[in-house]
């Protein structure tokens, strides 16, 4: 029979890549994840990992038993989630990830209502880039988690991950002086760290308009942004959470793309009672902030004033 915890560090050397990031993430040292590895494919009778040197890839076997381990672990998680619905209120941790311009207007109103609502969850709040939910979620360091794409940047696919629309967000233009995008060829832009999704978002952006942009700065925070705007270092392009309270000066032009939100957790955990309570928690916030419908049926935000 087959070894679950084995099939997991499987199926994280297939997203991770390397046995020393599997070992990270799931608190094992190098060395013992070889050796379950190892295991595994005697338990299994068949080649898993192709090393040369110090590097493995999976066959094919190793690929097709991944495949067959995503399902495993969403009726496991399925299991759970209906053995917890048979059980009276809702109690443990509920561990919430989310990037930082969702905070004020999403998730802290959602805690307010869970801490009312069940007084007994242990309500733990994670500020994490988009990016990296999907490697959060399927190692359980995270059960409910907001994740974006950008008409530029769709979302990569990832099997072991269900999502829902939440809200969609106009992609502004912040600047001091209202010329549009195609204007900006020459100026100094401002720009998330290099590798979020934001900061692919500025390049491709400006590449659909004819140029690349000459990035100065980089800041994650969009109030750093918008005041280094403000402060005529650059222009930036900021999603409406982003620009709820623009600094004086700062004019904003709306563009024709958009930033969408969703609410991710783990295949399976759908119907698991806390993550039902955070989804509903999280489009509570939603409606209670009278955002407007997108074009999609998502949530929208009113344009900034």
């Amino acid at each position: 029979m087959l070894d679950v915890r084995r099939l997991r560090l499987l199926r994280e050397l297939a997203h991770r890549k390397t046995i020393a990031a599997v070992a990270e993430a799931l608190s094992y040292t190098p060395s013992a994840v070889s050796q379950q590895l190892s295991a595994l494919e005697r338990e299994t009778g068949v080649a898993l990992l192709e090393r040369t040197g110090r590097r493995v890839e999976l066959t094919s076997a190793a690929l097709t038993l991944v495949e067959h381990a995503e399902a495993i672990f969403a009726a496991l998680a399925q299991a759970e989630a209906d053995l917890a619905a048979g059980q009276a209120g809702l109690a443990g941790p509920l561990r919430i990830g989310a990037f930082p311009s969702a905070m004020p207007m999403i998730v802290a109103p959602a805690l307010v209502a869970l801490s009312r609502e069940h007084p007994k969850l242990e309500l733990v709040v994670e500020e994490v880039d988009p990016a990296t939910v999907p490697q959060a979620l399927r190692a359980e360091t995270l059960d409910v988690a907001l994740v974006q794409e950008y008409d530029y940047v769709p979302a990569e696919p990832a099997p072991a991950i269900e999502s829902e629309p939440l809200l969609e967000e106009t992609i502004y233009l912040a600047a001091v002086t209202p010329e549009p995008l195609a204007a900006r060829r020459d100026a100094a832009w401002i720009a998330g760290t290099p590798g979020t999704l934001c900061h692919t978002m500025t390049i491709r952006a400006c590449e659909a308009a004819g140029f690349s942009p000459r990035i100065r700065h980089h800041a994650d925070d969009f109030g750093i942004v918008l005041a280094l705007v403000a402060a005529g270092q650059g222009v930036a392009l900021v999603p409406e959470l982003g620009v709820v309270t623009p600094p004086a000066g700062v004019v904003l032009s709306p563009l024709p793309a958009r930033r969408r939100t969703s609410v991710a957790y783990r295949r399976g955990t759908g119907g698991s009672p806390v993550v039902v309570a955070a989804r509903a928690a999280l489009h509570a916030s939603i409606a209670d902030n009278e955002m407007r419908p997108g074009e999609d049926g998502t949530e929208a935000l009113p344009a900034p004033s």
